[in-house]
């Protein structure tokens, strides 16, 4: 879709901010051309509302943390498996879908993460994941990691799999799957609304928005209505598909509090993400902005005053901005960047393992 064409749909709504014409956001929702968002970019909450967030998100990352090392004691196989986790939830994330209207969606992977290694070590992994989206690509905000971080690696993990070991104890544990996955990536898509929707009731000066200029009447739909059809029913695709992969060649590898990965699964799950990073470039078949993801120039364009907060806000240009590597076209970019994502994590899992090794030589 051109920028006139998105700019001809989005203006209505943007310049109404505070009030919800249902015909305008159908429309609009109807005619975009891009994903929804779901990783906040910087500017769009207040310094406050990130403050908050990240201060609600640390001590669960840490005491993932603290989970995590007590289990490396019994399951040395986990420390590769946390880098084949943060590898597989980054992947899925690179992996848009496009959909009918133009539109794109794509998996987090957070409860399917849960699934295998448990709720505290997914959080750790898409933890990771999402701070080497925001650092290296800049895939969501650096200040606005905390937020990020709340949502899909604390929020989506621990309330998807609450629903699916629910569902497994009543021996249904496939409809755990696909219960908890769709819900997990719908809590998380909610609570994201939430936190972009109340900026302009609690960030304004001279009764203008600072930061996201758009309220609640306005992104509760937008994000709620792909993520309760297509966004949803691509995380729960993708969950089932590797979950069944998962169930027919080591059924063991599922997670209890009991279980230990074994290093023939991690060999096999390796080629699960070589598929994935293959793939990668379908992501680039859908072209445009990601609803609440424009620049200050594009927001100029929709709106009669850019909120000053987004104009005048934190800048960070990340090394391989947008998943491009430069001097490359833009699909061998992509896979490029999912490439050098994979051996990031992948030394980061060797790591874990080598200090977890030398750790018990000497207790």
């Amino acid at each position: 879709m051109t920028q006139h064409r998105l700019v001809t749909f989005v203006k209505p709504i943007l310049q109404r901010p505070h009030f919800f014409d249902c015909d305008i956001l159908l429309t609009a929702l109807k005619n975009m051309n891009g994903e929804f968002v779901m990783h906040i970019p910087d500017n769009y909450l207040s310094p406050a509302s990130c403050a908050v967030l990240a201060v609600a998100a640390a001590p669960v990352v840490g005491l993932s943390i603290t989970k995590v090392k007590a289990q490396l004691k019994e399951n040395k196989e986990l420390a590769p498996m946390l880098g084949i986790a943060a590898s597989l939830s980054f992947l899925l994330m690179m992996f848009n879908v496009p959909i009918p209207g133009g539109t794109t969606a794509h998996a987090v992977g957070g409860v399917l993460l849960s699934i295998l290694i448990g709720p505290y070590a997914a959080s750790l992994a898409l933890t990771v994941a999402l701070l080497l989206q925001a650092l290296l690509f800049g895939d969501g905000g650096i200040l606005a990691l905390g937020a990020n971080i709340f949502n899909m690696a604390i929020a989506m993990p621990f309330i998807g799999y609450a629903v699916y070991n629910f569902f497994r104890k009543q021996n249904h544990e496939t409809a755990g799957v696909l219960v908890g996955s769709y819900v997990g990536i719908n809590v998380a898509a909610f609570l994201t609304a939430i936190e972009l929707g109340i900026q302009p009731i609690i960030a304004t000066q001279g009764g203008e928005p600072l930061y996201n200029p758009y309220g609640l009447a306005v992104t509760i739909p937008a994000m709620m209505a792909t993520h309760l059809t297509i966004a949803g029913a691509v995380e729960v695709f993708f969950t089932y598909v590797i979950y069944r992969f998962v169930k027919q060649v080591a059924p063991q590898e599922l997670y209890t509090p009991t279980s230990v990965n074994t290093t023939s699964f991690v060999k096999k799950i390796r080629y699960v993400l070589l598929a994935l990073v293959v793939l990668t470039p379908l992501g680039l078949l859908a072209e445009g902005t990601a609803f609440g993801e424009w620049s200050a120039d594009e927001l100029a364009e929709m709106m009669n005053n850019v909120p000053a907060g987004i104009e005048n806000g934190f800048s960070f240009e990340a090394l391989f901005s947008d998943y491009t590597i430069p001097g490359t076209n833009i699909a061998v970019g992509y896979i490029l960047s999912a490439i050098t994502a994979l051996l990031i994590f992948y030394i980061l899992g060797k790591m874990i393992r080598t200090m977890n090794g030398a750790k018990a030589s000497h207790a």
